[in-house]
């Protein structure tokens, strides 16, 4: 069975931390009908046509496929992405590599890289990116290899090759320490990359962490035909409006839709579904499996002394907040802040208190420095 995690996201298990949200054809015919209950305000959006913008060459053949899109911070972000050469072994040709870049780098500042989560893409951040800018950070909105706009192409969309692509990516344009922001799957992504790559990382951010998942379960035993048709399913319409209905609710049905298109976007990529298969029955991201195999000597949390912040949204469906608190357990640089009446993708639902949160914890960093000299 399919779970969804984060608005256009889906993480194909079903592990006990996540609370279980079954698919089913009826809730996806009826979800609009539970829409009028539901009264929290998300992040106020400006509505706008995609003709008023100018967008690269490479995003504009995936517009013209999807329904129009209206949110002029998604279009906003849409016209900042580029796509960057990183070479690695897996390929023999650099990997195009989609990113949205700060206008200017700071060598003083720590950079902020930007993760996202379950087949999503760098648009996640378009609310909160922009305040992270104007609040003085550094920030990178990075795909992961595989989703987002990543041209592809590649011998394998794995864990470690995502790893390692971030890694060269991060040595070719970042070169300094960084603050890794990850939510939802893309904090197992960011504490896998800190544990391989310590000297890469300065500092965590960890948003309604998807950690505990023990990667995709039985779907990695599926056959590849199978498989294929799983994913076919992640690009539907009806099932990437109900997942964004789960992570975010509390909005009006036509906000929801918009949200639905801007999640599904990077799914017209001609490598989307091999990609997405690939990482599939590789087995996924399986930290509580590393965690295992270290048996009582030293697990993979135990190795990262990096401060960490973890936040979580008090009314997640998809993730329990009950695991907020072992994270905080088992990472021992680490303190939990809470957000209330929000939801798993507090970035997409609570930009402001996000982005004062990261920007607070990363001014303690410097203010460390600054007394530590």
């Amino acid at each position: 069975m399919i779970s969804v995690s984060a608005v256009g996201t889906l993480v194909p298990s079903e592990p006990a931390c996540v609370y279980r949200s079954r698919i089913n054809l009826h809730g996806i015919i009826n979800f609009h009908k539970k829409i009028q209950l539901r009264s929290r305000v998300v992040c106020a959006v400006e509505i706008k046509n995609a003709e008023d913008f100018k967008f690269p060459s490479f995003l504009s053949s995936y517009l013209s496929r999807e329904a129009p899109i209206k949110d002029s911070a998604a279009l906003k972000m849409a016209t900042r992405i580029q796509r960057l050469p990183v070479e690695t072994d897996l390929s023999e040709r650099p990997i195009m590599s989609s990113c949205v870049m700060p206008l200017r780098q700071n060598m003083e500042a720590t950079p902020v890289v930007l993760l996202h989560g379950f087949d999503s893409s760098c648009l996640e951040w378009r609310y909160t990116y922009p305040l992270l800018e104007a609040g003085g950070m550094e920030p990178w909105a990075v795909d992961l290899l595989g989703w987002g706009f990543n041209n592809g192409g590649v011998k394998s969309y794995n864990v470690a090759a995502k790893r390692e692509h971030l890694y060269k990516f991060w040595r070719r344009y970042i070169k300094r320490p960084m603050a890794l922001v990850g939510p939802s799957l893309g904090a197992a992504a960011t504490i896998d990359f800190a544990v391989c790559y310590p000297e890469a990382v300065s500092r965590l951010v960890l948003i309604d962490g998807n950690v505990y998942a023990e990667g995709t379960g039985n779907m990695a035993k599926f056959p590849k035909s199978l498989a294929y048709f799983g994913v076919s399913l992640l690009k539907s319409v009806p099932l990437r409006t109900w997942a964004t209905f789960l992570a975010l609710s509390k909005m009006s049905r036509s906000r929801i839709n918009d949200m639905a298109r801007v999640g599904r976007l990077h799914c017209h990529s001609p490598h989307w579904a091999d990609a997405t298969v690939d990482f599939m029955l590789s087995g996924g991201y399986n930290i509580a499996a590393r965690i295992k195999e270290a048996c009582s000597i030293i697990s993979p949390f135990l190795q990262i002394d990096k401060k960490t912040l973890v936040i979580w949204g008090e009314e997640d469906e998809i993730v329990s907040m009950k695991y907020a608190k072992r994270l905080q357990e088992d990472l021992k640089e680490s303190k939990v802040q809470y957000i209330s009446e929000c939801g798993h993708i507090p970035h997409v639902e609570k930009p402001e208190i996000i982005a004062n949160m990261i920007i607070d914890f990363l001014n303690d960093e410097h203010a460390e420095e600054s007394t530590s000299e």
